[in-house]
């Protein structure tokens, strides 16, 4: 083995290259971030052969002085940070100046630019990261141009790794999509091969960013979605979600921005995939764009080469926060929230539900009607409800449930006019037609109940006749003894009775016959994994679901005209109430506009 010796500074760079680029995505995505941390307001990007022959990229931002241009391609040369307080609260994109140099050292690279205060710019090219030439005058408009062409030309092994031009194109359209929901105030402009691709002006009101939004993910996304907002002590969290129906087959359209960075966070998805968890249906992923604002200090985004990942310093707190805003906006969706959002009911044919939801507590839930917890074989009883308005010229129905007029405003489900076969209730409400499964509605309306009372009355413990003992790690059963009112809470009582050795002498009443063994050592693998444990909160919920499904209303259960009213008063006030507990939707509308097209009136 030689001696060791310093590496030249070339060498450096191509090390660091293979870090930072990857493919021209990843030039693409140090290039534009220099831009927006520049402070430009219009960025235009052009590419050739998927970025693999050309990539320029020109913004208007602040631009730089002609010492500057050379200082900007030597290794860790920036203008963002200069102090270790700085890079503890890191609030620009780009912090390390690492990218320009690693860029320019795989590539040919001319980098122009001028400042507001220059009466010309100042253009210098490199080749494989060496200069071709001095810094020269050019013209330029303020702000800064950089091309780069011919990547990995002197790293050809490099260069084979390269996937064809449609593919690196996707790859950085994919790219250009999470920077430009990133920053809905810069005006971005994208052309591939002389092609126009996108071009996006700037959107600072609600409804432009819903355009912009509705451009990238697809009008079905907007129109599907609930936009949420919430705000704590150093906390806020803003964005869309969408609506359990709109769920997808993969995880492909979920977005999460921290402080303006597109990241991915293990924590994060896993409380938004929590939320969903009661109105989701199986293998079905939702879909979300979020934006999650943290004081710097708490958060640390110098953890990967590419900083496509952070590290929160409470990470508790965050999953939490996350948590608790996305399922109360989801609760918050159910038809009482449509009547007072809008005039008439949307269509729910089309999903098209109401896009922003109140983030509330869920209002309790109503005892007046619907079966008893006791008494899964009771009918519906009948409840005192508003009398149904009968429409102008229409005489009452002469089979007893005819209701008088009044002035009440209609229910956002209506009134019902009938029960088709034993499984759906027809509705009548301002929008037109309502569907209603009846079974599917009722085991929501249970099972939110069922988990109300459960939580005010706590969880009741059934104690073992015979205690179980399992063999665990020194760790596992420190754990076990540190958490031993975590334990408690959720209705396990285990006890430490060796260096090694726990003992269980309860289980939750309703986890009777479970696998006691298993189940204490699923619980200390979550919380070594994730600093908590959800098993045993998703576990009863499961049983609850599930008692819940066999005792709402069956099919072919013939309902009074007055318990299907009451049904529909009780689902305007349930949280969820759109999708039973497997996740399929409980009710759908038919607007007049769809009857019509049903029918070809008006064709």
């Amino acid at each position: 083995m030689s001696r060791i010796r310093l590496l030249p500074d070339q060498l450096v760079n191509q090390i660091a290259a293979g870090e930072v680029v990857e493919r021209p995505a990843s030039v693409v995505k140090e290039l534009v971030e220099n831009s927006l941390d520049s402070g430009a307001a219009r960025i235009q990007l052009d590419l050739d052969a998927g970025g693999r022959n050309r990539i320029q990229v020109r913004d208007d931002g602040a631009g730089m002085g002609r010492d500057e241009l050379a200082l900007a391609l030597q290794r860790h040369a920036t203008s963002k940070i200069a102090s270790l307080h700085d890079l503890e609260r890191v609030a620009s994109l780009g912090f390390r100046g690492e990218a320009l140099p690693s860029i320019a050292s795989v590539s040919r690279l001319s980098l122009t630019s001028r400042e507001a205060a220059a009466d010309a710019g100042w253009c210098l090219h490199c080749d494989g990261g060496k200069p071709d030439g001095e810094v020269a005058p050019a013209a330029h408009p303020v702000g800064t141009t950089v091309e780069v062409r011919d990547l990995f030309y002197n790293t050809p092994a490099r260069r084979r790794f390269l996937r064809t031009d449609r593919t690196e194109f996707g790859h950085v359209q994919e790219l250009l999509r999470k920077l430009a929901m990133a920053r809905f105030d810069v005006a971005l402009q994208f052309r591939h091969n002389q092609r126009q691709v996108l071009d996006l002006p700037a959107a600072q009101d609600q409804s432009a960013r819903e355009q912009r939004l509705a451009r990238l993910l697809g009008s079905n996304f907007v129109e599907q979605a609930l936009y949420l907002e919430r705000e704590a002590t150093d906390l806020r969290l803003t964005g869309w979600i969408g609506l359990p129906t709109a769920s997808r087959g993969q995880p492909d359209m979920q977005y999460l921005f921290v402080n303006g960075r597109a990241v991915r966070d293990r924590s994060a998805a896993h409380a938004v995939r929590r939320a969903y968890q009661d109105v989701l249906f199986k293998e079905r992923h939702p879909t979300y764009v979020l934006y999650l604002q943290v004081d710097p200090g708490q958060v640390d985004v110098n953890v990967h080469p590419a900083k496509s990942e952070v590290r929160f310093r409470d990470g508790r707190l965050i999953y939490d926060f996350v948590f608790r805003t996305v399922s109360e906006a989801l609760a918050g969706v159910r038809p009482q929230a449509v009547a007072e959002d809008s005039p008439a009911v949307p269509s729910a044919v089309e999903h098209d539900w109401p896009r922003q939801a109140p983030v509330r507590d869920p209002a309790p839930l109503p005892r007046a009607s619907g079966l008893a917890l006791g008494e899964p074989d009771a009918r519906y009883a009948p409840a005192t409800l508003p009398p149904r308005p009968v429409s102008a010229g229409r005489q009452p129905e002469s089979n007893g449930h005819a209701v008088p007029r009044t002035d009440s405003p209609v229910p956002a489900l209506g009134y019902a006019l009938a029960q088709i076969h034993g499984v759906y209730i027809l509705a009548e409400n301002p929008a037109g037609l309502v569907l209603v499964d009846m079974h599917a509605a009722h085991e929501r309306i249970v099972y939110e109940r069922m988990k109300q009372q459960y939580a005010a009355q706590g969880v009741q413990v059934q104690n073992l006749l015979t205690p179980v003992s399992l063999a665990v790690s020194q760790a596992e059963a420190d754990l076990a003894e540190a958490q031993c009112e975590s334990f408690a809470a959720v209705g396990l009582e285990v006890d430490r009775s060796g260096p090694e050795t726990l003992v269980v002498r309860g289980l939750p009443a309703l986890l009777r016959g479970a696998d006691a063994a298993q189940l204490v050592r699923d619980v200390l693998a979550d919380i070594l994994a994730e600093g908590d444990s959800r098993r045993l909160t998703e576990r009863l919920n499961y049983i609850l679901a599930t008692m819940a499904c066999h005792g709402s209303v069956r099919a072919n259960r013939q309902l009074e005209l007055a318990e299907m009213n009451a049904l529909l008063r009780d689902m305007e006030n349930t949280p969820n109430a759109g999708q039973c507990n497997h996740g399929r939707p409980t009710w759908t509308q038919l607007d007049m506009q769809a009857l019509d097209r049903l029918f070809l009136r008006g064709q």
